[in-house]
């Protein structure tokens, strides 16, 4: 009976500390008022906020950065392009140009060569009218045809090659025949047998030359 009684003192003793306790733990959770639990609970997202926010921001710098790179690589390869085609269609306007003048030159020189042949005729002609009939109007009428001949001629830049006193020169002259003549200086051209002509800077046909040697 003894045994019995002590036991359940030690029952009763057990449940009067865990009561104690627990009263303990309520007074406790009334102390903090929601307030607080509220403003921990606000903290901890707020820091779970702050630590994810400036990993977005700087994803979200990283991909406007590759944006503009890639915008500025496209902008850079648009002008490249575009001055390359400038480029060659300067070069294209220049050639067409330089054809263009050679073309013309060519046309312009054959045009001179077909007629020098009628220069050369007039000269002649006059050159064999008797001094006693120069100055009758048929002379006189083929002087001026003439002389309107190489002033056209003269306008078009065509203009005779100097021959007669100059030394010979294979780029000008084309010697047919060749003369002692002590007065003469060596190699210079002493006779001029057919007038040359040049077109600009263009030979468009040699003189015909007597050259002393």
């Amino acid at each position: 009976m003894a045994d019995k009684k002590k036991k359940e003192a030690e029952k009763e003793k057990l449940k009067e500390e865990e009561t104690k306790e627990e009263v303990k733990e309520e007074k406790k959770e009334a102390e903090e008022s929601p307030e607080e639990v509220e403003d921990k609970e606000g903290t901890e997202e707020a820091s779970q906020v702050s630590e994810e926010a400036p990993a977005e921001e700087g994803k979200e710098e990283t991909s406007e950065d590759g944006k503009k790179d890639k915008m500025q690589e496209k902008l850079d390869e648009l002008n490249d392009k575009v001055m390359r085609q400038m480029a060659e269609f300067d070069n294209f306007r220049r050639r067409s140009e330089k054809e263009k003048q050679a073309m013309f030159e060519t046309g312009a020189k054959s045009v001179i060569e077909k007629l020098l042949p009628i220069v050369d005729n007039f000269e002649r002609g006059l050159a064999a009218i008797p001094e006693e009939e120069a100055k009758t109007a048929f002379a006189e009428g083929m002087q001026k045809v003439y002389r309107q001949l190489m002033d056209e001629l003269e306008k078009l830049e065509v203009k005779p090659i100097e021959a007669v006193g100059q030394e010979f020169d294979p780029n000008f002259h084309n010697a047919v025949m060749h003369v002692e003549d002590e007065e003469a200086g060596e190699n210079v051209v002493v006779e001029e047998l057919q007038k040359g002509y040049m077109y600009r800077e263009n030979v468009v046909r040699h003189s015909m030359v007597k050259v002393a040697n």
